[in-house]
């Protein structure tokens, strides 16, 4: 039998080395998107890279004090925790600070929090306690819509303070839904409505009636109850046709003109060379910049410090946003893949972790973690390479940034606090 103490050091050392290689990577390349001049000190907090040293500084002892909390604790106080994170959410109303257009971060001095960060994890908490209760059962309407109604609340504050980027990451709680015994027909619906929303945008509204009259006529060709098919295909066709038109409506009157730029851009949309020129110059001059950077690294990159368009300052944002361009620039194809392949292999080991507990409170949260860490890996990289719009999304781990790498930390290390308690949960 296990002793007590033997109990607490059961953590999952490789979770813990894998965050460790992201996080001490990441700094590398904050240190080169951000230095000006020469590199004096590293501890320089009129620096954004001595800053950022602190931050993993104070990441240290906000890890101990995780790892020292009694596991229940995270599942006991759940509730709780949600509810402290709400408020936050909903006090930056009132007390937020405006940074670039977002009313997303508290000030606090010459520091700022953004708590949208922070309420990823409370989230998690949150779902995990309610679908564990021995009450929720998921394939019910009643428990769905009440474990959609706990990720629409801080994805609806979120997105009311101009933060979209940020509400796109509570998506991931699909894949835990999904995990947990949702019906595989919302699963075809989420994708139909994707690529209804894309064909409806990029080809317009007669395209979509006629791929989705195709589409339904062979569903129906297959259907032994031929009336019926009939049926419930013209009720589908009324339904893709409306939705189609009703994402072409939002599009030109319910996006900002930056976000019907960026989309735009994407689908490649705008005919006019002029405009498009102009789009090019506006909306898209990070994501230019960001693409020749990476393109420039070649093969094996140009070396620590040596990227001339990072070291140039060619990127906006670049220690943010699109750190994953200076890996690119600096170290390559195979800094760039190496990058690809931690976070794999951190996403992959905290599913089969996930899928190792006892408990469900404990699987699902795991599933949340790495979904959420998915989401993010996948939006940024896409974003910085020009395979989806831009979206103001950080990297995990990587990005400048407080708030950011103590929200990730928390997310991660709670479940390698679970994890090393699965032992005890028979």
């Amino acid at each position: 039998m296990l002793r007590e103490t033997d109990r607490g050091f059961r953590f999952d050392w490789l979770t813990i080395i894998l965050f460790l290689l992201l996080v001490g990577f990441g700094y590398v390349n904050i240190l080169s998107a951000s230095h000006v001049g020469e590199v004096t000190s590293y501890f320089d907090l009129n620096q954004l890279y001595g800053k950022h040293l602190m931050f993993i500084g104070l990441t240290v002892i906000l890890i101990v004090l995780i790892l020292s909390v009694e596991a229940k604790f995270y599942e006991r106080f759940a509730s709780i925790i949600y509810i402290v994170a709400m408020l936050s959410l909903v006090g930056l109303f009132i007390f937020g600070k405006d940074v670039n257009g977002a009313r997303s971060w508290y000030g606090i001095g010459s520091m700022t929090i953004q708590p949208s960060e922070f309420a990823k994890f409370a989230t998690a908490l949150a779902v995990a306690k309610y679908m564990s209760d021995l009450q929720t059962n998921m394939s019910t309407m009643k428990d769905q819509l009440k474990a959609v109604g706990l990720i629409i609340l801080p994805a609806a504050l979120i997105l009311l303070q101009n933060d979209a980027g940020s509400t796109l990451v509570y998506a991931a709680f699909f894949f835990v839904f999904y995990r947990e015994g949702l019906q595989q027909i919302y699963l075809s619906i989420a994708i139909s409505i994707i690529i209804l929303a894309i064909v409806a945008l990029k080809f317009g509204i007669l395209v979509t009636a006629a791929m989705a009259f195709i589409v339904l006529f062979c569903i129906y060709l297959y259907r032994r109850k031929k009336r019926q098919a009939l049926l419930h295909s013209i009720l589908l066709l009324i339904v893709s046709v409306s939705f189609a038109y009703s994402v072409k409506l939002f599009y030109e009157n319910g996006l900002k003109p930056h976000q019907q730029n960026r989309i735009s851009l994407w689908l490649r949309l705008e005919k006019d060379p002029l405009k498009l020129e102009l789009m090019k110059k506006e909306e898209a001059y990070n994501l230019i910049q960001s693409e020749k950077a990476i393109s420039s690294g070649g093969f094996s990159g140009k070396g620590f410090l040596e990227g001339t368009r990072t070291t140039g300052k060619f990127v906006p944002e670049q220690h943010t946003d699109y750190i994953f361009s200076t890996v690119g620039e600096e170290w390559g194809f195979l800094g760039s893949a190496l990058v690809v392949v931690l976070f794999m292999t951190l996403i992959i080991r905290v599913l089969f972790l996930a899928e190792s507990q006892k408990s469900q409170f404990s699987r699902v949260y795991g599933y949340a973690v790495a979904s959420i860490l998915f989401i993010h890996f996948t939006i940024n990289t896409g974003m910085v390479m020009g395979l989806i719009p831009t979206v103001g999304i950080p990297l995990p781990f990587f990005s400048y940034g407080g708030s950011g790498l103590w929200g990730f930390t928390i997310l991660l290390f709670i479940f390698v606090k679970l994890d090393s308690n699965k032992i005890n949960e028979w």
